[in-house]
């Protein structure tokens, strides 16, 4: 079963608190946003294996240590996702980046997908697909399964903020992915918006809705 991080670092709780304030505008959005991912960025990369090395100091030759293993790749889910990708890119400039876009069919009620471009070596990446709200987990799990179905295999969900029915939904889909977020909240509403949540993050980021 996946496991829920919970990143309660201070400056992630109080950086989490001015962005869902409905005062705070979309230029002072986005960079929180941004540095609140950075932050989290941290914690989602922890386990990264490390490899000892030889380097040469001012003063003399010593032992360090350096991240060996699988590269990274992230995955933002169009199009809030991509408000979140500046701060972890600052972290992990080499990591390459593919998009997914998703949308529910009206008829239907299933993700469908409308975009996907990813790595051509996502089977050999950790991955970290990215969306700042975990609600239904619809559109996280089949973004996941997307991924899956190309061939990548090591994955991560980083968001912002979850509800426990994303959870439960994912859980239940890809019980092989474990979930880091900044907080879990109450519960969906009846319009699928997340309680107390933030509001809509893709309207807030670029101010359109």
């Amino acid at each position: 079963m996946s496991t829920v991080h919970v990143i309660d670092h201070p400056l992630i709780q109080h950086k989490l608190t001015m962005i869902r304030d409905k005062e705070t505008g979309p230029k002072d959005f986005r960079e929180l946003v941004n540095e609140v991912a950075l932050l989290m960025a941290y914690e989602v990369t922890r386990d990264m294996p490390l490899v000892d090395v030889e380097v040469e100091t001012p003063i003399c030759i010593t032992k360090g240590r350096a991240v060996a293993g699988k590269k990274v790749g992230l995955v933002p889910i169009l199009r809030a996702g991509l408000g979140m990708i500046d701060g972890i890119l600052q972290l992990i400039p080499t990591a390459k980046v593919g998009h997914i876009g998703v949308y529910r069919d009206p008829d239907t009620l299933r993700p469908v997908e409308y975009y996907c471009k990813l790595p051509d070596d996502i089977d050999q990446r950790d991955l970290i697909v990215i969306d700042p709200m975990l609600a239904t987990g619809g559109s996280a799990a089949a973004a996941i399964q997307f991924i899956k179905d190309r061939g990548g295999s090591s994955i991560k969900l980083m968001c912002l903020l979850a509800a426990p029915e994303g959870i439960e939904a994912l859980h239940k889909e890809h019980s092989d992915v474990d979930i880091y977020t900044a907080a879990v909240d109450e519960r969906l509403n009846g319009h699928g918006y997340i309680i107390p949540g933030l509001g809509d993050a893709g309207d807030r980021l670029f101010g359109t809705k």
